[in-house]
């Protein structure tokens, strides 16, 4: 008997099914269908049956759909048991009420169920994966399978609007020991989205998907996540990582949200970070932990742009392509004298529009705000509020300009109080 060309089915519906031999004897049940890791990812390896003496998996382009809906053994299919065959993942085992990533969508999904497809004679896997179901009419089949006959379910569950991942967005490399699901997501694809929105992703992860996502990624993607997570769930992320491999996600962090996040470990862990941390940047994350948390400096990034009162608009272009730290948090650039006290800010806007020859003093505000190292973060609220600033440099009592509050900054601390 051939298998239609091409026939859209759901492992909900397949499970269970009777897979018989060529003269109609009943060999077993499907209990779960084996799909292949590795360089073969998404290809159905085999299907396992369920039979009286125990589990055996059988090659996928031994089983064929017949014409009444059961599944037929070729006559030459081998059934070898299950404990003898190599590391597959298994659909119902491994994926069925798992959490998975939707890019595209930006949120964890939980996969109902997995549709699939028979294809005709000549292809290499005569079944093959098409998508994951995280929406409504994969939640449906499950629940009532078995209450309602099979053809009817289907009729009704195709009425119900679609939610499906198609396979190749759900790259699973491999099963550990503990039947757990490791998803790759591409770097590309997880580099591409904003902190924010990875950070909302982590946070709606079970902890062993959330593990294994935020080990995947680099040191600068991994900081600017971290930095948008709640300061518990920073914790968390940190606790499965040794400290150099920490050290170097610190280093690319805010020094702001680096010294935040090193004051709420314990002392003797963020001292053995500090440690592995290189010179410069561990120097100014030690410096922003000496301040008060509730105060400006507490708060406060010493990341920013500066230059000398001599300096030109070609000086600062050329700053700004050396600039280390988030160049999107650039709103201004800081004039300061040979004792780095504060001289004048210019904005970005004036220095595009200004001759490369151009002095920046020219360019400076005349009378630039700026804040006491020790203001208290309802102060400095208050400020920006009556204001409408962007960012607000930091001096210490000789006037020195030690730092700059970002909006963000502000924008989180009253949303804690909220």
């Amino acid at each position: 008997m051939r298998p239609r060309t091409t026939a859209r089915v759901s492992l909900t519906a397949l499970l269970g099914t009777p897979v018989t031999d060529a003269q109609g004897h009943l060999r077993g049940r499907l209990k779960d269908i084996a799909v292949a890791t590795g360089e073969d990812a998404g290809k159905v390896a085999g299907l396992v049956l369920k039979t009286r003496t125990g589990l055996f998996i059988v090659a996928s382009e031994d089983v064929m759909e017949t014409p009444a809906g059961t599944l037929e053994l070729r006559s030459s299919g081998a059934m070898v048991s299950l404990k003898e065959e190599g590391n597959y993942l298994y659909l119902r085992q491994d994926l069925i009420d798992r959490q998975i990533i939707d890019i595209h969508g930006r949120k964890v999904v939980r996969v109902n169920d997995v549709d699939l497809e028979w294809m005709g004679h000549g292809a290499a896997h005569l079944l093959r994966v098409v998508e994951v179901e995280v929406g409504l009419r994969g939640a449906f089949r499950r629940v009532f399978k078995g209450l309602l006959p099979r053809a009817t379910l289907e009729t009704i569950s195709r009425k119900l609007g679609a939610h499906g991942i198609p396979w190749e967005f759900v790259d699973v490399i491999e099963v550990d020991p503990a039947r757990r699901v490791k998803l790759r997501i591409e770097y590309e694809r997880l580099s591409e989205m904003h902190p924010s929105d990875l950070a909302d992703i982590l946070e709606d992860l079970a902890p062993a998907e959330r593990e294994v996502i935020f080990a995947s990624l680099d040191e600068e993607v991994a900081a600017e996540a971290l930095e948008e997570v709640e300061p518990k769930l920073q914790k968390t992320l940190l606790e499965k990582l040794d400290e150099e491999r920490i050290a170097d996600i610190v280093e690319e962090m805010d020094p702001g949200a680096a010294a935040d996040l090193l004051a709420e470990l314990p002392e003797e862990q963020s001292d053995a970070i500090l440690e592995e941390m290189e010179p410069e940047e561990r120097q100014e994350v030690e410096e922003l932990l000496e301040f008060d948390e509730d105060s400006a400096a507490g708060c406060m990034t010493t990341d920013f742009v500066y230059l000398g009162m001599q300096s030109t608009v070609a000086q600062a272009v050329q700053a700004l392509r050396s600039f280390d730290g988030d160049p999107e948090s650039v709103t201004e650039i800081y004039l300061l004298d040979e004792k780095r006290v504060l001289r004048g800010a210019i904005t970005l806007a004036r220095v595009v529009m200004a001759q490369p020859e151009t002095r920046l003093a020219v360019l400076a505000e005349p009378r630039v705000l700026s804040c006491p190292s020790g203001l208290h973060q309802n102060d400095l609220a208050e400020l920006f509020d009556k204001y409408n600033l962007h960012a607000l440099p930091v001096v210490d009592a000789q006037g020195r300009m030690v730092g700059v509050v970002q909006a963000d900054h502000v924008i989180s601390f009253l949303r804690e109080k909220l």
